[in-house]
């Protein structure tokens, strides 16, 4: 029978709390969205407020926690954000510990999302999967057996920090989700007649929701902006390959809801960059969690810290 547990994510555009079971069972959520001039400080108020409410559902055993940047995954603390200021070094489990009077675990989210896929979504079945999540920003995690791999502290698998080339370019100024909304801004300058430019209008921010009517209607903008971003990725992921020979990579983050037509580039680049002994590569799948990839893994993260605790 599984735990009651809890599990928060902690982004820098949102905050999600939710209650289920140690399987990854998602059973009550509480969502709210973030606000950066707050920091760190206006997080944990609405963690305060949203938490108590959670815990009087029954008695819960553990707390897992998914945060947006680099933490000490041993002891809880938190290294730093990359975008809410106000969280560095501070003792999140200890915190949250203090709460709840509830063991608590935490780990980078990307991690945490890479557990969920494994287990229960994408990459369920698979021993090796990797995870990359593609999104404002390019976070990755890798789980061998149901565990989450896990490095010399603070960093893990960052494979949003990996150049593509020696003048310093990295996966994020490419692949991220904020990279392509810049990469069609600057395309559709260039072809203002295009089907893509006349879906955007003259809105600015989110150009790469419409990456997915343009790609239907086969508009040729769309898809050379899809190739480079393929080939990129795909560039990035033969590190990946070389270094950790995944059964299978599960793309993720708001980027992958362009869907199969991203998934089948990537998979189609992705050979031309691998060792020849190691073709055809591992299998390249759409995530199966979406926007609660992080949450159902912060569930499993807590059932996994009872499991541990009891021996």
């Amino acid at each position: 029978m599984s735990d009651w547990v809890i599990g928060i994510e902690i982004g820098g555009t949102k905050l999600q709390l939710v209650a289920g079971a140690s399987d990854g069972s998602l059973l009550e959520r509480r969502r709210f969205a973030v606000d950066p001039t707050a920091g760190g400080q206006g997080i944990r108020l609405q963690i305060e407020s949203a938490l108590p409410g959670l815990l009087s559902l029954r008695p819960a055993s553990a707390i897992g926690v998914g945060f947006g940047g680099p933490v000490d995954w041993q002891s809880g603390r938190i290294a730093c954000s990359h975008q809410i200021p106000g969280w560095s070094e501070f003792p999140m489990a200890a915190w949250l510990g203090s709460l709840s009077g509830l063991p608590v675990a935490v780990d980078n989210d990307a991690n945490v999302a890479a557990l969920a896929e494994a287990c229960v979504g994408a990459g369920r079945g698979f021993h090796s999967v990797f995870y990359v999540t593609l999104g404002s920003g390019v976070g990755g995690g890798f789980v061998q057996g149901r565990s989450i791999y896990h490095g010399a502290k603070p960093g893990e698998c960052e494979i949003g920090h990996l150049r593509l080339d020696r003048a310093g370019q990295v996966v994020e100024q490419r692949c991220s989700g904020w990279a392509t909304d810049r990469r069609i801004r600057e395309a559709v300058q260039q072809r203002p007649e295009s089907l893509l430019a006349r879906l955007i209008g003259g809105h600015v921010g989110g150009e790469a929701r419409h990456l997915v009517p343009a790609l239907q209607a086969d508009d040729p903008t769309a898809q050379v902006i899809l190739q480079e971003t393929a080939c990129d990725l795909g560039l990035a992921l033969s590190h990946v390959t070389h270094l950790f020979h995944p059964e299978v990579i599960v793309l993720g983050g708001g980027l992958s809801l362009v869907g199969e037509p991203l998934r089948r580039a990537v998979a189609e680049a992705l050979p031309s960059f691998l060792l020849e002994a190691f073709h055809p590569g591992p299998g390249l799948l759409l995530a199966g969690l979406s926007e609660d990839a992080v949450p159902v893994g912060a569930l499993l993260l807590a059932g996994k810290s009872t499991s541990t605790l009891r021996g």
